[in-house]
């Protein structure tokens, strides 16, 4: 083993361990006694309804990374990599189409062991607490549309980035950043309109009660709303949740159909009001920014490394190639984007406060607005009172009663 494989072996084994770690802490500090607050929303049966899915789903995902963590260590020190490498050049199709095969078989076969899983996730545990709603028939053509769109969208995209670094030299790095920032904001455009209608259904929110209200508050608060749609998430889960998509003047307000059966109007809005906040507090395009500089701190480091023999050595490959550089460096990438990731929650449950403090304080309805979070927490079997390190590791959003404490004392 080189000195890349010192590196990436401890790295991963080590992300492992915290978030194994912090899933013990976390299953260790459920407490049997119902928070004080959420009486009016949860009995006793629920709330250990919520800890048993809890406690499934974690072991579950034990079960999944661990079965996840041997087939790639087989993989890699059963020298799969080179075999593949030298099955894919055996082909004799070019750089570019022979980098395609490599990286699409490793995708096709990652896709195929996970599917298992994904089929018992889904139609076992989901469907044993209550929450699937997914016919075998929607959730195989979800897959089909899935690699559809991977292919579509995703080929061209991994092609033009192994063009660059095949033949465009040291500034490869800068038209690869380019090329994918133009084709995140596409992505970002047509997503609402072309790409999420292939999954679920979007239809006008009928004029009413609620209608109304959500367009008087758009309107006190100087955000111009193009349309207001409810999608069917009753299709596939009994989980709810709202979002914004769109830029400028084509915004839209998106409610699944779930959450307007369980809450109240006046809580609907209070939950569109913490959406609008990330807008009005430029959280979105805060994120943009973030993600395209991020991108571009990416490509610069993959071009000190795409090339580097003790890579390829590390991997057991003897000759270089731009497309099993890349393979590779996404490998030895990831542990530091886990790290980049537990700066960026940080970030975002610091955005979610700020969101939270917008919507007291536009809506001046606290009360509205923390009875929203607690019937989401319910309906989605939350977990309540989680460790604070599982937060830190995992959490983009603060804990639901921490949430909560800060409503109150935001409203005096």
């Amino acid at each position: 083993m080189n000195v890349f494989a010192l590196i990436i072996l401890p790295a991963i084994l080590a992300e492992v361990f915290l978030h194994i770690f912090a899933d013990v802490l976390n299953l260790r500090a459920l407490h049997e006694d119902l928070p004080s607050g959420f009486q009016d929303v949860f009995d006793e049966e629920g709330y250990g309804k919520s800890q048993k899915y809890l406690r499934t789903n974690t072991r579950f995902g034990w079960l999944t990374s661990g079965f996840s963590l041997a087939v790639f260590l087989a993989f890699w020190f059963g020298r799969g990599f080179p075999f593949l490498d030298g099955w894919m050049r055996s082909l004799e199709q070019g750089p570019i189409l022979t980098g395609l095969l490599f990286i699409g078989t490793l995708a096709v076969v990652k896709g195929l062991l996970s599917l298992p899983f994904k089929l018992y996730g889904t139609f076992v545990i989901e469907e044993r607490f209550g929450f699937n709603r997914t016919s075998r028939r929607v959730f195989f053509m979800d897959m089909l549309k899935a690699t559809f769109l991977g292919v579509v969208l995703g080929v061209p995209l991994i092609a033009g980035i192994l063009a660059f670094f095949q033949f465009a030299g040291e500034h490869a790095w800068i038209y690869c950043w380019f090329g994918v920032t133009l084709f995140m904001l596409g992505v970002t455009f047509v997503a609402p309109t072309w790409i999420m209608p292939l999954f679920n259904k979007f239809t006008p929110l009928e004029p009413g009660e609620l209608r109304s209200a959500i367009l008087s508050y758009a309107r006190s608060i100087d955000f111009p709303v193009e349309n207001i749609y409810v999608m069917d998430g009753s299709k596939r889960s009994g989980k709810s949740n709202a979002f914004f998509t769109g830029f400028g003047k084509h915004r839209r307000i998106v409610l699944f159909d779930t959450l307007i059966e369980q809450h109240a109007v006046p809580e609907l809005v209070a939950v569109l009001a913490h959406e609008t906040g990330h807008f009005k507090k430029k959280h979105v395009l805060k994120t943009l920014i973030l993600g395209i500089v991020q991108t571009g701190v990416m490509f610069y480091i993959l071009s000190l490394f795409i090339s580097s023999q003790g890579l390829f050595d590390a991997f057991y490959v003897g000759p270089r190639s731009v497309y099993a550089g890349l393979v590779f460096f996404a490998i030895l990438y990831s542990p530091l984007e886990f790290v980049m990731g537990l700066f960026l929650k940080m970030w975002s449950r610091r955005n979610e406060r700020e969101a939270d403090r917008f919507a007291v304080e536009t809506t001046r309805n606290p009360r509205a607005f923390a009875m929203a979070l607690k019937k989401l927490s319910v309906h989605n079997l939350s977990n309540l009172q989680p460790h604070p390190f599982y937060v830190f590791l995992n959490y983009s959003h603060p804990p639901i009663l921490e949430r909560i404490r800060d409503i109150n004392r935001i409203s005096g």
